[in-house]
């Protein structure tokens, strides 16, 4: 990609590639290293960026705009200003998959916005704006729904279940256990378990 970022970029999905055995590098000596090839506009490490994120960015998108050719047009977007803005990307202060997931936020923002087409009295502004923010505020809740979700997703079916339960349905501990037939000891356990591991699932997201 030339230093004007003008070149397209592949919305297609990452190559598998054969596993070689390096060095364990922590996720924050990654991260500053791959900063330090963007301040230094090596091409090489955008690619590296979308082969590592492009799939995980472009999903929230199509999810959140619900629209898939402007879900691409937007990623291709979130890619181009990442390129543009890598000057700004801190290591120390969030992973490149946070700093990406907050570009691509911001953006299906602003696509949500171009939505609302301009008020043609003034009486209606009001009601523009209020709709403005009003997508606005589903985008945010929408996006912490999707990043909860794709957590889940990861746990084994029995600790999703008793989470779901718990949070979406709203039962207690007891009646989690009253409701499936599980020995309220288990619940426990699983329910714990679950926890302990979307911590570690955010923990490995905000290093990623």
């Amino acid at each position: 990609m030339s230093n004007a970022a003008t070149a397209t970029i592949p919305l297609a999905q990452p190559v598998s590639k054969p596993q070689v055995h390096k060095p364990l590098v922590s996720a924050r000596d990654s991260g500053r290293r791959l900063a330090s090839r963007l301040r230094r506009r090596d091409p090489a490490a955008l690619t590296e960026l979308y082969e590592a994120h492009g799939s995980r960015v472009f999903s929230y998108l199509n999810h959140v705009l619900g629209d898939r050719a402007t879900a691409e047009d937007v990623c291709q977007e979130v890619f181009v200003e990442a390129w543009r803005k890598g000057a700004r990307f801190d290591p120390d202060r969030a992973g490149a998959g946070t700093w990406l997931m907050t570009i691509a936020r911001s953006r299906a923002i602003d696509q949500m916005r171009r939505r609302v087409p301009e008020p043609r009295e003034s009486l209606t502004s009001g009601a523009a704006f209020a709709d403005t923010e009003d997508q606005s505020a589903s985008v945010e809740v929408l996006h912490e729904r999707w990043r909860m979700a794709t957590h889940l997703d990861r746990l084994p079916d029995e600790q999703a279940a008793v989470l779901r339960l718990r949070f979406h349905g709203g039962l207690s501990q007891s009646e989690i256990a009253e409701s499936t037939g599980i020995p309220i000891g288990t619940v426990k356990t699983r329910m714990a378990t679950a926890l302990n591991r979307l911590r570690h699932f955010m923990d490995e997201e905000e290093g990623s």
